[in-house]
């Protein structure tokens, strides 16, 4: 089974020693109306319990496994026997990411590699619908403001421009992570709040002959110009992380700040496009489905919209 992606979805990680078990998750999920996820590595368990959910899943593999997926194919052939031939018929595969924020990293050069791997090795067994990608940092933007001025730094151009290539060919997305509170939080002075929280009523950000009201699409928007100059207009951009945390940095991480960013996220993407591509919303998975308490201590530990007693942090409607 696969399907395009459209929507909405969750990030489902599993760095907590007290999260329930994934047959209760899926039940979670499910009683939301949440249909897309994604998880970072291909845990059986929760494979297991995501089957016959109708659930759409954006599966990662693990950053370590990257330099061996780029240099074996027969590892790269053993993990989709493994993680994904035994699930094809039950679970839906938006796509298989290659690591997570590998880029930018001294890693760099090894993702496109092991991204063609792991698409031979789909093909090896007759999957040719599931697409291969990987997850990058909207840190890897050289310059992003304003949009327009989109482009890549120089040290992950050289790989980024071989990725971009294969995921035009294909008709494959590019995975980004993208959290206006990182940027709001360095720049407080500078960067009005409501520009961040989707409530801006005027244009913010004047780029030629568009407006931005919102940060959210001026990072996608500068992605998009970013793709262009390395001659990959047409891939899709999916923002596979953004969220807020609830607590951690004082003033900065309440539950108002992360329930209005998180629903207006949600309304937002749902609603529209950005300035650039006012017809294609936004695919996009909120930062995260759980407080997870072995994550960094602070604010890493409390993206979560539910507690691990899947009590709610704070409602969000999706």
């Amino acid at each position: 089974m696969n399907s395009d992606g459209s929507g909405i979805g969750i990030n489902y990680g599993l760095l907590g020693d007290n999260l329930p078990p994934p047959d209760q998750v899926t039940t979670l999920l499910k009683s939301r109306n949440i249909s897309q996820i994604r998880i970072f590595s291909p845990d059986h368990n929760v494979l297991n319990a995501l089957q016959n959910s109708g659930i759409q899943v954006i599966i990662g593999t693990f950053n370590q496994e990257v330099g061996t997926l780029a240099g074996d194919i027969n590892f790269a052939k053993a993990w989709v026997q493994t993680n994904i031939v035994p699930y094809v018929q039950t679970i839906k595969f938006r796509c298989i990411s290659i690591g997570n924020e590998v880029i930018p990293g001294d890693m760099n050069s090894l993702v496109f590699p092991a991204m063609q791997n792991m698409n031979a090795a789909l093909q090896f067994f007759s999957l040719f619908q599931i697409p291969v990608s990987t997850t990058v940092g909207i840190n890897a933007l050289a310059s992003s403001s304003p949009p327009s001025t989109g482009d890549f730094s120089g040290d992950v151009k050289p790989a980024i421009e071989q990725i971009a290539c294969f995921l035009a060919n294909n008709g494959f997305p590019l995975l980004i992570t993208a959290y206006p509170y990182f940027s709001y939080i360095h720049e407080p002075s500078l960067i009005q709040l409501p520009f961040v929280l989707f409530t801006s009523p005027d244009i913010v950000v004047r780029d030629g002959n568009l407006g931005y009201k919102n940060m959210f699409d001026a990072m996608v928007d500068a992605v998009y110009s970013a793709l262009e100059k390395v001659g990959a207009s047409g891939v899709e951009v999916v923002i596979c992380e953004s969220g807020w945390p609830s607590q951690g940095n004082g003033d900065f991480t309440t539950t108002e700040l992360a329930q209005t960013y998180n629903q207006n996220l949600l309304n937002h993407v749902r609603g529209s496009g950005t300035p650039k591509k006012p017809d294609k919303n936004v695919e996009t998975y909120v930062f995260a489905l759980f407080n997870e308490n072995q994550k960094d201590p602070g604010v890493e530990q409390h993206f979560g919209l539910f507690n691990p007693d899947m009590t709610e942090v704070y409602h969000v409607d999706f």
